[in-house]
């Protein structure tokens, strides 16, 4: 009885140990700036500053995405491999593993929670909801992985987040039509993939413009789930049911916006659209036709930046726990071999690059990659 009570104390003080030490494993709070301040922007005055525990490389590295039926997550794939190829990423990472999981939010947690039962040294994910991975979050830092959530960002301060000023792009949009549609007017706003957080910060932000604005708006809203396809077909049958409308702003999927007006003979209106190729060539197109349009948003690129901050965090430089990237923006008129290019694919989006980071991508170097996982 004796016996087995000592070794009952001793495996829970085991127990114990083990625990503690496995909480010490997540980061450190310290001092900034950041090691590389130009890139690893803090978000903000009161962001924190992590510092982990320094590993030897070379890493394993995962990412985890989830929704991939549009050409923004298509080329995000892509951008991700074309980065960890380069020769000077390729050197510090032991293996990258790829893995989509669409729209099923739990399908994405247990692939994380496999990346981290695996041992993988850094988990880099496009997150399909904000606030419901909790629990994984909690095992990353236990373990000791380093745990970055860029675009579809982590509603969490145990995790670094990566991204652009989501809620902020959706306001740009907003006042370009406030600005070119000066009466207020019939609008129709394209969203994005309902659920996630930049869906839900682009709207609340053109929202909060539009209403402060002291003009009457009528908004239809449809999802076009930032894909040209879906945006398309959506776009024509808002036009069918409630247009003509005065101005657009869409999400995503731009592209196929304009061809659907097109398509139905509907006046070129102001546009608040994203960056793709296609759309700013339609832009620039039909500039004098009416079609006056802003392009602004998160290139694809930033996956880069969040695989970039995993690999510093893992060397044990100081990273901001929130770090923010600037807009790439372009409007009327839009500049040939500058804010579009007349021979690259319509899907390319363009503003794909982060100087201040290092990263800066060709067409050819995204487009010889693969969506599939690996």
């Amino acid at each position: 009885m004796i016996k087995s009570l000592v070794g009952g104390v001793v495996a829970a003080t085991a127990f114990v140990m083990l625990h503690s030490a496995a909480m010490a494993a997540g980061p450190e709070i310290v001092s900034g700036p950041a090691a590389q301040p130009d890139c690893f922007a803090p978000w903000s005055a009161d962001t924190k500053f992590f510092k982990f525990p320094k590993k030897e490389g070379p890493y394993r590295i995962a990412f985890s995405n989830g929704y991939i039926a549009n050409t923004w997550r298509i080329q995000m794939v892509q951008t991700a491999k074309a980065y960890a190829a380069q020769p000077d990423v390729k050197a510090k990472i032991k293996e990258f593993k790829v893995v989509s999981t669409g729209e099923d939010v739990p399908a994405q947690i247990s692939a994380i929670n496999n990346f981290i039962d695996s041992g993988y040294d850094a988990i880099v994910t496009d997150a399909q909801n904000p606030t419901a991975f909790g629990p994984v979050i909690k095992r990353a830092k236990e373990a000791g992985i380093v745990l970055v959530a860029f675009d579809n960002i982590l509603d969490t301060k145990d995790a670094i987040n990566v991204n652009v000023d989501q809620k902020g792009l959706g306001e740009l949009w907003a006042k370009w039509l406030v600005e070119k549609v000066p009466n207020g007017g019939k609008i129709l706003e394209v969203r994005g993939v309902a659920g996630t957080s930049v869906d839900t910060d682009r709207h609340n932000g053109i929202h909060e413009v539009l209403d402060a604005s002291g003009k009457k708006w009528n908004v239809t809203e449809v999802a076009g789930k930032w894909d040209d396809g879906v945006a398309q077909k959506v776009t024509a049958d808002a036009i069918a049911t409630n247009g003509p409308f005065d101005g657009i702003t869409g999400q995503g999927g731009d592209t196929g916006i304009v061809q659907a007006m097109i398509d139905a003979k509907h006046p070129f209106v102001p546009f608040g659209g994203e960056t793709e190729n296609g759309f700013r060539k339609f832009c620039a197109a039909h500039s004098a036709d009416g079609l006056k349009c802003t392009s602004a948003g998160s290139g694809p690129a930033q996956v880069a930046v969040a695989i970039k901050t995993a690999i510093a965090a893992l060397e044990g430089e100081v990273v901001p726990q929130e770090v923010k990237l600037p807009l790439a923006v372009a409007s009327d008129p839009m500049k040939e071999g500058t804010d579009y290019f007349p021979k690259e694919s319509d899907n390319f989006f363009v503003g794909n690059s982060f100087p201040t980071c290092g990263i800066n991508f060709s067409a050819q170097e995204i487009m010889g990659q693969t969506k599939e996982n690996q």
